[in-house]
């Protein structure tokens, strides 16, 4: 049951550095979502961390989801944090809740109509590289606002916030600016009020770092190595 047991550290975790936040003035830290990152564990461990609690899964990958949701069977929030190609668009729309790696306009367009072919109104995030990484997918943080406000015109799609992949740093102090920086982009994107949007979600913190981005301003955070242990490849 040693997954029951990571994932009650890590909400105490999560507990003590929301304080942090609330204490700094941050807005948006009431409410933390915790994503289970489910990629390379198989279905049964995902059942055991919904019994113990989980009530929101990331994928990377469109089929591996596919494949642990027929199996699973169990009503559970799905959510896509990988990159997502235009041709895989229809599958994505069907199955997951949120999609968190939306980084065009093409793509943006690809998932509204995707979207309004089901009658659905897909909620996205935009994935935004604000380090600047070459390896990285994600829009620049001057791109933000532009791209938002394109979203705002499309009738199947709901911009609901932002997120971003952090670089990796042994000391995750290091990893602080980045984050600072994006609870400003999603202040601003917030404070714009754009029409058809629910800006609600920013996206950003993982194993190695959830906690210093909840002290910045996370209120979504993606952890799989935390909870399910290292990965199987």
């Amino acid at each position: 049951m040693f997954i029951a047991e990571n994932l009650a550290q890590i909400i105490k975790n999560i507990n003590n550095a929301a304080n942090k936040a609330n204490n700094t003035g941050k807005k948006i830290s009431d409410n933390i979502k915790l994503l289970a990152v489910t990629k390379n564990h198989d279905a049964l461990a995902v059942r055991e961390a919904i019994a113990a609690g989980v009530i929101a899964i990331g994928e990377n990958r469109i089929q591996e989801a596919i494949e642990k949701a027929q199996i699973l069977d169990i009503e559970v929030e799905w959510q896509l944090i990988g990159h997502l190609q235009t041709n895989k668009v229809g599958h994505a729309v069907s199955l997951f809740n949120m999609i968190q790696s939306v980084d065009s306009e093409r793509l943006a367009i690809q998932i509204d109509r995707a979207a309004g072919k089901i009658a659905k109104r897909q909620d996205i995030l935009l994935q935004v590289n604000v380090a600047n990484e070459d390896t990285k997918f994600g829009i620049s943080a001057k791109e933000v606002m532009s791209l938002g406000r394109f979203i705002s015109n499309l009738e199947h799609v709901r911009l609901c916030g932002l997120m971003t992949v952090a670089p990796f740093y042994e000391n995750n102090e290091l990893a602080r600016p980045i984050f600072r920086e994006m609870y400003q982009l999603f202040m601003k994107l917030r404070d714009a009020n754009l029409v058809n949007t629910n800006v609600e979600w920013l996206s950003m913190g993982m194993t190695n770092d959830y906690t210093v981005a909840i002290e910045e301003g996370s209120n979504l955070v993606r952890i799989g190595t935390g909870i399910f242990g290292e990965r199987l490849y």
